[in-house]
């Protein structure tokens, strides 16, 4: 491979350029991003420092893809609307053909620009919201998972296109069918198309020059201990790469937090918000070990009652963030899905893995308060639109979130998780509050063993009718009895149908669309 040498026009120090599409080089003496042009070097000014990031992934790094060899050469960071960082790694293969691998919240999205002919029309960026679908040029149906404008932050190595600091990028990210991705960048010429996939880290298989395998991220959360800037008090960060708002312990102040540099924004009313899983808690669920960083009070209000509950943002470096909700006691483990993963069907239904689900409620949540630490720029009085659609014991959750500067549509999935085993995953001191009423996604208890101890006794019954009712006793038993005792005995399934119905009033009695409110109001 013909090797391109020069040197950088702000510093003079030597460059090599190893793609031969390169467009830009960060210097990585001065930090200057260096451009190319047809007649020479032209420097485009300093390039901020890089966001330290608990990624696993390093410019040199190599690795194989689809039985191909290829080399981490350059990096892109961009700022989120939302105030998150997200790494754009640029990958090169044989014929200096290039990948771009996205990496946001622990997931891996590679991605190669396709070239759209010149009757390939795309949606413009205005005419797009979350949740829009439409078909792209290769056929399939793609869905607007979020839009916004991104902010280039920082580069390191050599980067395929013309980066300039704090340039802003219009995006729009889509999901496909399975694992598929897609995202559509819209600058001042015409869109520009990215197909791909979701991927493991695994399926990179990376390695380092010296051929050491990379290391995933540990499953122990590295912990950065610093000061309020309000109050001096003592404040730990479980997550200071992700961090954009923690809430002080001691003065309750709601701090901006870039990489561990806190900013004082406002103190917070937090009267009468008490975790009852203590913030730094460690617990196991499903297998993974998560640490509890965040607490939040979120509420809707519906005829004028406002129906409050609460969230538990749970971490961990491997597998990303998870939820905790609480909603009167009653529990759920919340863990987010792709857009392809759960449709919405006009009919109030919605489907996950081939399950249907039910709307209970739509509407506006707002936060009430805050503590711990949080990977958005969350804020008192922040709202999202909601819609819930309960199959018990599991709900999906869809929520859009419309700023100034983005769209964003994400979709989660809550699986009910009863106190005692939501306590011992934790070790948990003092005991949770027991439940009270029927929580929305509640399962029916399990009457197995009734069923069968009804149908034991019927069986028992005829064969006591037969062998009483005989005319070869001197004495029959008349056959009055048994249609008493049958009477008596299925009783049971009865009342048990009533109590499942009871049951599932009571689930929905608060929502407004309970399938069980004109048979209500006829009685």
């Amino acid at each position: 491979m013909k090797r391109r040498f020069a040197n950088c026009p702000a510093c003079g120090g030597p460059m090599e350029f190893e793609l031969s599409t390169a467009l830009v080089k960060v210097c990585e003496f001065c930090h200057s991003v260096v451009a190319r042009t047809d007649k020479r070097l032209e420097d485009h000014g300093k390039v901020a420092g890089l966001v330290e990031t608990d990624s696993p992934i390093h410019r040199g790094a190599t690795g194989k893809f689809d039985k191909k060899r290829f080399d981490v050469v350059g990096r892109v960071q961009y700022r989120h609307p939302a105030g998150g960082v997200w790494n754009e790694w640029y990958l090169k293969f044989p014929e200096d053909r290039v990948r771009w691998l996205a990496e946001a919240q622990g997931k891996f999205y590679l991605t190669v620009e396709k070239r759209l002919s010149q009757q390939t029309v795309l949606p413009g960026y205005e005419s797009l919201s979350a949740g829009y679908r439409f078909d792209l040029p290769d056929g399939k149906s793609f869905a607007v998972a979020e839009k916004g404008i991104a902010t280039a932050l920082a580069a390191d190595g050599e980067i395929p296109w013309q980066f300039r600091p704090n340039a802003e990028h219009r995006f729009v990210d889509l999901h496909g069918p399975s694992t598929e991705f897609a995202t559509i960048e819209y600058g001042d010429a015409n869109p520009r198309l990215y197909l791909g996939r979701e991927i493991s880290l695994e399926d990179l298989d990376l390695e380092f020059d010296d051929g050491e395998l990379v290391a995933p991220p540990s499953s122990n959360t590295s912990a950065l201990q610093v000061n309020c800037p309000h109050c001096a008090g003592p404040l730990t960060l479980f997550a200071p790469d992700k961090t954009e708002r923690v809430c002080c312990p001691s003065c309750k102040s709601l701090l901006d937090c870039q990489q561990g540099k806190l900013q004082y924004l406002q103190t917070l009313d937090l009267r009468g918000a008490k975790p009852l899983i203590p913030l730094g808690q460690e617990g196991i669920l499903q297998g993974v070990q998560y640490t509890v960083i965040g607490f939040m009070e979120r509420y809707a209000v519906y005829l004028e009652r406002v129906y409050p509950w609460t969230e538990y943002l749970l971490y961990n470096p491997t597998v990303g963030f998870r939820w905790l909700v609480n909603s009167k006691d009653h529990w759920s483990f919340v863990e987010p899905l792709r857009l392809s993963q759960a449709q919405r069907k006009p009919n109030q239904r919605a489907t996950y893995n081939g399950t249907e689900f039910r709307l209970y409620d739509r509407g506006t949540a707002f936060v009430r308060c805050v503590l711990g630490e949080f990977y958005w720029k969350v804020s008192v009085g922040e709202q999202v639109e909601t819609a819930d659609y309960i199959a018990p014991p599991q709900m999906l959750s869809f929520e859009q979130t419309t700023t100034g500067s983005g769209d964003e549509l994400n979709i989660s999935l809550g699986t009910y998780i009863d106190r005692d085993t939501l306590q011992t995953a934790f070790g948990l001191k003092s005991s949770l509050p027991g439940a009270w009423g029927i929580g929305t996604i509640q399962p029916q208890p399990d009457r197995s063993e009734v069923w069968m101890m009804w149908l034991g006794f019927i069986v028992l019954l005829i064969l006591l009718n037969i062998t009483f009712s005989s005319g070869t006793l001197q004495h029959p038993v008349s056959q009055f009895y048994f249609y008493v005792a049958l009477a008596v005995v299925s009783a049971w399934p009865i009342a048990l149908l009533f109590l499942r119905r009871s049951i599932e009033v009571n689930r929905w009695q608060d929502s407004d669309f309970s399938p069980y409110a004109s048979t209500e109001s006829d009685d």
